[in-house]
């Protein structure tokens, strides 16, 4: 299997995103909601959240602009709306 196929396909919990990215599962639980619709992870029949590692990516640039920026919840998502355009058009 490739990586890029692999990717595809493997879905981490909210459990092993907050050990990738060293953000606390309640953050990451705030951050769905305040940056929606650039992290929305998709969820299991029983409603737990599944991400991808398009999601871990994001999470980790999201915490790079609150914390090296220093910019506001505002501020990040003006510049996610820059680099995902096709994301701010969809939500």
């Amino acid at each position: 299997m490739q990586v890029d196929q692999l990717s595809g396909t493997l879905m981490l919990t909210i459990d092993q995103v907050s050990q990738l990215t060293g953000v606390r599962k309640s953050t990451l639980r705030y951050w769905e909601k305040a940056f929606e619709p650039f992290l929305r992870p998709a969820r299991t029949h029983s409603n737990r959240r599944e991400y991808t590692l398009e999601d871990v990516d994001r999470i980790k640039l999201i915490r790079h602009l609150l914390e090296k920026e220093h910019l506001t919840p505002a501020g990040v998502r003006m510049r996610l709306a820059q680099m995902h355009p096709e994301l701010s058009a969809a939500g």
